[in-house]
């Protein structure tokens, strides 16, 4: 069987499995054979170890620099002469000889605008001829690029192979989409807490520092540099992750405010084990859950109460904790906030926090709360020591 129509075969049967992200699986399957004897077999593996090194490439979508990087993997992939990847714009990056840069344009233009793949034989390209197959990288609106492979002669494999690879680079380009859709809207979450905290905390915080102006100047200065502190660390504009130990710095500002209001009627109680100060965090984890506690739990509370923070280490894992022996929350409003149900302004921070755990890490990590109408509330999270991966991802 010719070479083309091999790759073909196993593009066909594994296309779907691509698009879906089993390519990693797959190829690690291989990988661990002890032997790979049978053409079938090898035809395979280099299938798919091309696909997944393609792959990394085709995350940051088909109009950037890593379009040029992707093509050198696709044209291995198909065996063709000279490979041209283009965007929905025309931009064309080429892998081989630039010498079919114009005839690729010409067949992206009008594979773009037909939408349907094309086979051409016997082109000229200045003193030689060259056969191409084009096909359209179709996405959920339309045609949003298309691949060009070149090679003499085209055979009826690398006419099917090179359909299933466009296919397959649509899938890849719009799982990027997806990967960078997550990442604004935990970025959105993250400005829903700092606008949370702004309004509420800073108009208390700035009137408990006037209130010691004038009793006693060196208790509103200690508060000033406390309100910089938590301030500047809440509205960072860099980094999505934080260790526990910057965000307990953070919260020993923002209490050391708040007991400047509240005065004794607001008790804490921290228990802290050294070994889970390093774990890496989502930024704002903690601390909405401190200030949930406060705002919500002991601030309508006639003669206050105690908040007890806890971060215990558990094996792969560090158990994080805030409790407060407020007035508790409705449970079913509580199961409402979590599902995402409007508010009215009260849990926030709860929400986004639970979105944004599993968000990072998957849906079992979640934060879980437990809580009753005068019972006071639990907040529970359990975080992977290991720490998330830099696509924000949990490490394996």
């Amino acid at each position: 069987m010719p070479e083309s129509m091999l790759l073909a075969a196993a593009l066909g049967a594994l296309g779907g499995a691509l698009a879906v992200g089993l390519v990693l699986f797959l190829r690690r399957l291989v990988l661990a054979s002890k032997e790979l004897g049978t053409d079938a077999e090898q035809a395979t593996y280099q299938t798919l170890h091309l696909a997944s090194r393609a792959a990394k490439h085709l995350r940051g979508g088909i109009d950037g620099p890593d379009a040029q990087r992707a093509g050198k993997h696709l044209r291995a992939l198909l065996g063709a002469d000279s490979l041209a990847i283009a965007d929905r714009a025309g931009t064309i990056a080429i892998d081989g000889d630039d010498a079919v840069r114009q005839l690729a344009e010409r067949l992206v233009g009008e594979v773009l605008a037909g939408g349907r793949a094309q086979v051409q034989r016997r082109i000229p390209v200045g003193a030689w001829e060259t056969d191409a197959v084009a096909a359209p990288i179709v996405g959920r609106t339309g045609p949003v690029g298309a691949i060009v492979a070149f090679a003499s002669p085209v055979r009826a494999g690398l006419v099917r192979a090179t359909g299933e690879v466009a296919d397959w680079v649509a899938a890849q380009v719009e799982l990027g989409e997806l990967d960078a859709s997550r990442a604004a809207l935990a970025e959105a979450e993250v400005r829903a807490l700092r606008a949370q905290i702004s309004p509420h905390f800073i108009y208390n915080s700035l009137n408990a520092i006037a209130s010691f102006i004038n009793t006693d100047p060196q208790k509103a200065r200690e508060l000033v540099l406390e309100f910089a502190d938590f301030t500047r660390y809440s509205f960072r504009r860099h980094g999505d992750f934080t260790t526990v130990a910057e965000e307990l710095r953070s919260i020993d500002s923002y209490l050391r405010l708040e007991r400047a209001r509240f005065g004794e009627r607001l008790k804490v109680t921290l228990q802290i084990a050294p070994e889970v100060l390093s774990t890496v965090v989502p930024f704002l984890s903690i601390q909405p859950l401190v200030e949930n506690a406060v705002r919500h739990g002991l601030e309508s509370k006639e003669g206050g109460g105690r908040i007890t923070i806890e971060a215990a280490d558990s094996g792969a894992y560090a158990e994080l904790s805030v409790e407060d022996d407020g007035v508790g929350i409705d449970p079913e409003v509580l199961a409402g906030v979590l599902a995402g149900a409007p508010a009215g302004g009260e849990h926030v921070g709860l929400r986004n926090v639970d979105a944004r755990l599993r968000q990072v890490y998957g849906e079992e990590y979640g934060l879980v709360v437990e809580t009753n109408l005068g019972a006071g509330t639990l907040v529970r999270m359990r975080v992977p020591k290991a720490g998330p991966r830099r696509d924000g991802r949990i490490t394996p």
